[in-house]
Order: C-alpha cells, then structure tokens, then sequence
C-alpha cells in the first residue's frame, strides 16, 4: 500500500485539479465555485454555457475571480463542431475544408483568428484540433473534423493550427490519441476498434501526433479505442503501454495529457466513470474531461471520493496523481503567462478569414449543359442524417438561410430517408410536391454512406436533372445534378460560399 506522504487535504486538492468537469447555464454555479476554491483547476464549456461572447467573457471573468490560472477549456473545432456559435454555425471552416485548400498558411490564420476570439472571451485551451487522419471513408463521428486521409497533409495542417492557435494565448489539445480515423463505431456509443498492425500505426495514425508534439502542443487527448496491436486489452485511455509508453516516452509529449469525455459509453458502459477514471490517471492521463453529458456536482463528487480512495488503497500511486495535478497546474501557469503576453502584443483581427477559406474550399463541378445562375426563390431539399454527438443538433446546417438572404422567398424542406425503395419514393414525390415549379437545391452531408440518401438523390435528378447539389460532408462519392458544389463541412461560411455561387454573386 502506497504511503501517505502528504496530508489529505492536499490529496483532495490534488484529486480536484485532474478533474475537467462541465456544468449547466450561463453562469457559473455556486458549487463550481466552491470546488474552485477547494482545488478545481480546470472546466470545460459547451455550448448550453454560451449565450453570446459577452456573456462568455463575463463567465470566464468570474471563474478567474476564483482562481486566476483557472482552465477554461472548450470544444471549439470550427467547422461542423462549434461551441461559440452553435446557434448560427461557425465562422470558420472546419478541418476538412482547410485540407483541401491544403495551404497551411491559411490554416494557421485561420486557427490565429480563432484563438484571438476564445482569448478575448477568456478561454485558454481548446480541445482541438483534430488530429485524426480519416482513412475510414464510413467513420461515422470524424469525417469533416479531419484534414483528410493523407497522413503527411493532416500532419502538416495539425502543425499549422497549432502554431496558429497557441500563438494567440490558447493551449491546443490535438486529438485522438492515437487516432480515431479508421473506425466504423462512434466511441460516443461503443467501443471502436483499430485492426491496424503496429507498423501501420506508425506510418499513418502517429504522423500527425509526431507533428503535432513538435509543434509544441500543450496538451494531448486520448481516444477511447482499443488498438490490440499496441494493448489487446485496454482502450488507448486506460493503457499504460498507450500513454506513459508511446506518448510519452516514444514520441516525447511532456504537456498534458487529457481524456476524452469519460461519460461516453465507450468508456462508461464498460467501466463506469469512477473506475475508468481511476485507470487512466494510473495509465498516464493527467486530467479527467467529464461533463458533456454528466454536469452537475454529484459527478465531480462521485470521482473525487474514487480517486481518493484509489489512492489510500494503494491502487493508484500517490506519485502518479501528484504528477498529473502537476502538468494540469504547469498549463495553467502557461495560459497565464502566455494571456499576459497577448494583451502586450494583441494579435491582429482578420475577421474575415474564415470566409476566405471557405471560398477556397469549395470545389465546383458544371455538366456541359449550360447552368444559369438562380436568380428567382428556389426550394431547397435538406437530405438530413442524424447527427453525431460531437456535432449535436442545434447548429443549423445547409444553404438555405444564405439562400434566402439573397433570394427572399427561399423555402426550404428537411428530409430523411429510409433503406426501403418505397419510401424513398414517397419521400422524393413529396419533395416535388413541395417544391412546384421551383428549382431545386437538393443539400446531402457524406451522401457516400447514406444509401437511401444516394437514391433519393438519383430519384430526384431523374425527374429534375437541372437540380443543384451541394454536398456538405466528405465529398466521397461522384459529382452529380447540373451544378456540384463541394463545401468539404457544413460551416456557415461554407454555406455562404456555395449561395454565392449559385447566386452568381461569384
């Protein structure tokens, strides 16, 4: 059994400060408060914490009231994941859209501009970016929020957003360790599993991670997969072979290590969050993100009595944590250190480079027949799949709230679709139905992995060729309709861009 060198309030103290819990509303709770006071150093944000970047910043403002160094950590991709603004979409093309332009000076002034708007907000790390490269055309939760499937493009990009983000005060997190690209199973549901032999690995998932640590990333994120090549029985957030091995003495990160939301259910359907907390600091993990499903203090309660008492059982080593609640500390001196820089030399506005790279993004395919540009209201069809949880379904998504602006009297329908032929011809009869006389802007998300999608959308080209497409996922399978547009993510800039288009505004 591990002896107590320490008393226990600097156990508890030490316990506190690995947790990353979330909360519910605008302002902060009064229990968050108090835990702050005992020892909390870290919370994130979501976007049920954020109703404009005012109220953000007077959030931000009365956790530092509690403690200055505090975290204030938040899922802010850009793109289809956006915290800030996830009532509107985002001001910024996500990952994949920036891949595809594929300049990684763009990139990085697209993550400064981000960075300069969370830092003006009082947010200093972001869970982001995305590290992943996504070979799996069928992965279902990746997709848009990688850079692409080329190992080598994806590294460059994460160093570039990196250098970009942290440039402006912001600690970057890339994520998931060691790579969620090449699964088929939403982690958020189950646990997903890599087949992938170790040399694999190497030359495909871990190119970026290499990239990223040189970068000079601040904290890592661990994903919740199980890679039976490098741990046949842990998932790469419980593994000490995965985090104190290949992260930390293979590949050199020394910042944070930082879990994915333990409440997911591959973690918490298999171990519960108090024991799967407990593995992963033992693993090598320094900090504990809770909270976008579970925020309230019962669950932050819940994990500090566990890890407390793993410690006083000997199961987890005394050492082990003090070092975890160490690195989370060593951040929080960074973020500060690193704020008081930035309101000495404050990073230039470019508020418009999110729409620039969302018009470089976009990739347009014409048929030989001659398309003239809408200049009347069409009707636009929303193909519309479930979305996963990373994304949520309150970003409003699509092209017909820019179309609109442009064209009043846009109407617009959403539709989603069944396996079963029968109903996709149901569904696309009503959409003609609804759309009369009007052209038709027919709007899909990763069209190449939604079969009743594929067909409604052949259904429809078959009975109105002249239809405009705008596929605003992964663009994986064959231009189709007289005018293809390719967003590469559904940002609202990406949808700006593609009503520009097809409004021959440009």
């Amino acid at each position: 059994m591990t002896t107590l060198a320490r008393g226990t309030d600097t156990l508890t103290r030490d316990v506190l400060t690995v947790l990353q819990p979330g909360f519910t509303g605008t302002t902060a709770p009064d229990w968050l408060l108090r835990r702050i006071d005992e020892g909390l150093h870290s919370v994130g944000l979501f976007g049920r914490n954020i109703a404009s970047e005012e109220q953000l910043a007077a959030l931000t403002a009365q956790l530092r009231a509690e403690r200055g160094d505090v975290l204030v950590a938040i899922d802010e991709e850009g793109g289809d994941v956006t915290r800030l603004e996830v009532r509107t979409g985002s001001s910024f093309p996500g990952n994949h859209a920036l891949g595809a332009v594929d300049d990684p000076e763009l990139t990085r002034q697209v993550a400064t501009e981000l960075g300069r708007r969370l830092a003006a907000c009082g947010v200093n790390l972001n869970w982001a970016p995305s590290a992943d490269v996504n070979s799996n055309s069928e992965n279902p939760v990746i997709g848009v929020r990688s850079f692409g499937a080329d190992p080598d493009l994806v590294a460059r990009h994460t160093a570039a957003y990196i250098t970009g983000l942290q440039s402006a005060g912001v600690a970057a997190c890339a994520k998931h360790f060691p790579g969620h690209g090449d699964t088929s199973v939403d982690s958020h549901h189950a646990m997903p599993r890599i087949d992938a032999d170790p040399d694999t690995l190497r030359v495909r998932e871990l190119v970026p991670f290499r990239a990223a640590i040189e970068a000079g990333t601040k904290a890592v994120m661990s994903a919740h997969i199980l890679l039976p090549a490098l741990d046949a029985t842990h998932p790469a957030t419980l593994s000490p072979a995965i985090l104190a091995g290949l992260l930390r003495r293979e590949l050199g990160h020394d910042g944070l290590i930082v879990t994915d939301g333990m409440e997911m259910q591959a973690i918490s359907a298999t171990y519960g969050i108090e024991r799967g907390s407990v593995l992963a600091i033992a693993a090598g993990a320094d900090a504990i993100c809770v909270g976008g499903g579970l925020a309230d203090e019962d669950t932050v309660l819940r994990l500090r009595d566990a890890l407390v008492a793993a410690v006083k059982s000997g199961e987890l080593p005394e050492e082990r944590l003090a070092d975890a609640a160490a690195r989370v500390r060593a951040l929080g001196e960074w973020t500060a250190a690193a704020s008081s820089a930035a309101h000495r030399e404050p990073v230039a506005p470019r508020t418009d480079i999110g729409l620039v790279a969302a018009r470089r993004a976009l990739r347009v395919t014409r048929t030989e027949t001659v398309v003239e540009p809408l200049t009347e209201a069409p009707y636009v069809a929303a193909f519309t799949p479930v979305a996963n949880i990373a994304v949520g379904d309150e970003t409003p998504w699509g092209v017909a709230a820019e179309l609109a602006r442009l064209l009043p009297g846009t109407e617009t329908g959403s539709y989603a679709g069944a396996d079963a032929e029968a109903d996709v011809r149901t569904l696309v009869a009503g959409l003609l139905a609804a759309a009369g006389d009007r052209r038709v802007v027919a709007v899909v998300r990763d069209v190449h992995r939604h079969p009743w999608m594929a067909s409604a959308l052949d259904e429809l080209l078959a009975a109105r060729p002249e239809s405009v497409v705008v596929e605003m996922g992964v663009p994986g399978a064959p231009p189709c309709g007289a005018l293809h547009l390719a967003t590469h993510g559904a940002a609202r800039v990406c949808a700006v861009a593609a009503a520009e288009v097809i409004t021959g505004r440009r």
